[in-house]
């Protein structure tokens, strides 16, 4: 497991380089790899704009699969309408809205836990074709 702080925007392209070398060192190919670049990208970038900082767990073990589990974890506001937020377009800062919807379409499973006040733990996971 690699764990990663989110205190910078530098962060960001870390994150994302170390989540699509472990995708390639577990066996995904170019496409999938690049889906999880992506989507850790618009979810460490949601971390650092909403909270200003946490913290990126990669895994390559997500069972009863094998694959590679990410999870965000922070101590911002919360998310008030997780359902509203995984709507296409919604954005509470005038973005594009495409972040959580975007990485929920390109990642295989995706578990979000927040509450008001007190951060937000989100966890997506990819898995390797059987």
């Amino acid at each position: 497991m690699k764990q990663i702080e989110i205190r910078e925007e530098a962060d960001i392209l870390k994150i994302r380089s170390e989540a699509k070398e472990m995708a390639q060192e577990i066996g995904f190919g170019l496409v999938d790899q690049t889906r999880i670049a992506t989507a850790v990208s618009e979810l460490a970038r949601n971390v650092f704009t909403y909270a200003g900082e946490g913290e990126v767990r990669i895994e390559s073990d997500c069972r009863p699969r094998k694959g590679i589990k990410i999870t965000f974890i922070d101590r911002g506001p919360g998310i008030e309408d997780v359902e509203l937020a995984l709507t296409d377009g919604y954005s509470t800062t005038r973005s594009m809205g495409k972040g959580l919807p975007g990485a929920k379409r390109l990642m295989d499973r995706m578990e979000i836990h927040t509450h008001s006040g007190k951060g937000t733990k989100v966890t997506v996971e990819k898995w390797l074709p059987e």
